[in-house]
């Protein structure tokens, strides 16, 4: 039988060149696919990748415009690549080949900011209350830290103060298009980032309307609020009690641009550990980091106020930190302090709790400062209120493993930054005032929700969680390190500037038989603790030199 006959060469021409059309189709779908998918991997330190912006032409048709605060765990944003005004980053720039761990670990510095305006910084977590209960199936989308690693910054050892000057944004660039001008920016243009976190109080927006309002310069001030709600039954902190197209001149509506809202169901709140966590990971390169309670209000001119004590210390590493007086009789009608005194946090002991035994803080003595000009030093340090540089946020970040801790939260982070070279002085002015369920207020603040209502939901988890905080700062050292959780123990651990042991020979605490020595207070609220330890100050202004310290504080009426 004869072979059929071939087709004419033309049709069999065609034929190819519509087979290698489909060909480059499917090449280019392929491509355009693996762009896609190579785009939203993860960045180190949240940098876009260089190639990939010039690609997306500065990633403008990706850019989600979102006017005001919103609930940043149910919308999408995206992740800060560019500059105000649309370069590249300065360590994205030239060399497009350089090796992620050369890449200098801190982003560049910017002002204004938001992370509303990120583009892909969210990161999706498991929930570590429901985590530690063996539901690893519920998941969270966060933002992501502005720097991942700590220890990529401080390194295990004394930062030096030419990177702790990298480390906070002014509010104008200089000559070359930098926001970070370390302590060449003027005192008045550091920016402030102020971290609340808030379970179900009615009060947060009172605190940031005070925090604005009173605030000599607002416009270096941006608050981050983590708003732990029941949708629906409570208010959310950035709401205005006036809609702001009736009074736009409220602060919540005047500076909605500097206030971020990330709002938590209530049900997943698991204690203010993991609040705060959250609260540091909304820190984008601020100057200055304060962290304040929900029901707090503030003196007038508090800004000015807490850099000018902060900057008399002479200690890039001080952190300001105390707990708070009542607010019944402390502000005039103006928001000026009517009070000449101030607590000083030097008193503690064990406590029973959490199938563990660990140190609370109890009340603090309260009188006029000893020491003039300068807060004075004091051993530890308080959730409530603390002021410092930016970096005390990038070197010492919340625990994400601790759910349903309360107390032991400040020994926690107390001794973490010890470690790593930080010390703890007590403000000489108060700037702002605590509203307790004391006196006027007692009736009112009885009637806020606490995250204990979700105890039950999470039973066991703070005891295994108190295991863990405890063995990172060798504050038991009778259980066996296998019986808790090492996770990113070195990204949530200790220093290599100096040991917990140091600090607990320092201050009389005996961490084998659980007791401390008593009368701490008054070789603290005497002044002798800050003229003894502070002339060791060194010479650059990157903390206390402990190796020149050989004081040991025993109980002078055993």
């Amino acid at each position: 039988m004869p072979p059929p006959p071939r087709p004419p060469a033309s049709i069999s021409g065609n034929n190819n060149r519509i087979g290698l059309t489909l060909i480059a189709i499917v090449l280019c779908i392929y491509s355009f696919g693996l762009i896609e998918t190579v785009w939203h991997l993860p960045s180190p330190n949240h940098r876009r990748r260089s190639w990939l912006r010039k690609l997306d032409n500065s990633g403008s048709s990706r850019q989600l415009s979102v006017g005001g605060s919103i609930n940043l765990s149910k919308s999408g944003i995206s992740d800060a690549g560019a500059t105000d005004d649309g370069h590249e980053d300065e360590e994205s720039s030239g060399d497009d080949e350089q090796d992620d761990e050369n890449a200098d670990p801190i982003p560049r510095a910017q002002w204004p900011i938001s992370i509303r305006d990120e583009d892909g910084n969210l990161e999706e977590v498991i929930h570590p209350g429901h985590k530690a209960k063996g539901h690893p199936d519920v998941m969270m989308m966060v933002p992501r830290f502005w720097v991942d690693d700590p220890v990529s910054v401080h390194q295990m050892k004394l930062m030096t103060r030419e990177l702790a000057m990298k480390i906070g944004s002014c509010i104008h660039p200089d000559e070359h298009g930098n926001h970070a001008r370390g302590d060449g920016c003027p005192v008045e243009e550091r920016t402030v980032f102020v971290a609340i976190a808030s379970y179900r109080d009615w009060q947060c927006r009172d605190t940031v309307t005070s925090i604005f309002q009173r605030a000599k310069y607002p416009e270096r001030v941006r608050v981050g609020v983590v708003d732990q709600i029941v949708e629906g039954e409570d208010g959310r902190c950035d709401t205005p009690f006036i809609p702001c197209k009736e009074d736009p001149e409220q602060e919540l509506c005047k500076y909605k641009s500097q206030l971020d809202i990330f709002q938590v169901d209530a049900p997943l709140s698991i204690g203010p550990v993991f609040a705060r966590h959250l609260g540091h990971r909304m820190y984008r390169g601020e100057y200055y980091y304060m962290q304040s309670d929900a029901h707090v209000t503030f003196t007038r001119g508090w800004d000015v106020d807490i850099i000018s004590q902060q900057e008399a210390t002479k200690n890039e590493l001080a952190v300001l930190s105390t707990y708070l007086t009542d607010i019944d009789g402390s502000l005039d009608r103006n928001g000026d302090s009517l009070r000449d005194t101030r607590p000083i946090m030097c008193n503690t002991d064990y406590e029973d709790g959490q199938n563990n035994r660990y140190l609370r803080h109890g009340s603090q003595p309260e009188a006029q400062p000893t020491i003039h000009g300068s807060p004075e030093l004091q051993p530890y340090w308080a959730a409530g209120y603390s002021f410092s540089r930016g970096h005390f946020v990038v070197n010492v970040p919340y625990d994400f493993y601790q759910p349903m801790i309360f107390q032991g939260e400040e020994m926690s982070i107390g001794i973490r930054g010890f470690t790593i070279g930080y010390d703890i002085y007590a403000p000489e002015r108060s700037v702002c005032f605590h509203h307790y369920a004391e006196g006027a207020n007692k009736k009112k603040r009885n009637k806020v929700k606490h995250f204990w209502e979700n105890s039950n939901q999470y039973a066991g988890s703070g005891a295994k969680a108190m295991f863990r905080l405890l063995g990172i700062v060798h504050m038991n050292p009778e259980i066996d390190p296998a019986k808790w959780d090492h996770t990113e123990e070195e990204k949530y651990g200790l220093g290599g500037v100096r040991t917990p042991e140091l600090f607990y020979e320092t201050f009389g605490i005996d961490v084998v038989n659980k007791v401390t020595e008593q009368h701490l207070c008054q070789f603290v609220e005497s002044g002798r603790m800050h003229k003894e330890f502070t002339k060791f100050i060194r010479p650059d202004g990157m903390g206390i030199d402990y190796s020149k310290i050989t004081y040991r504080f025993k109980d002078p009426y055993p």
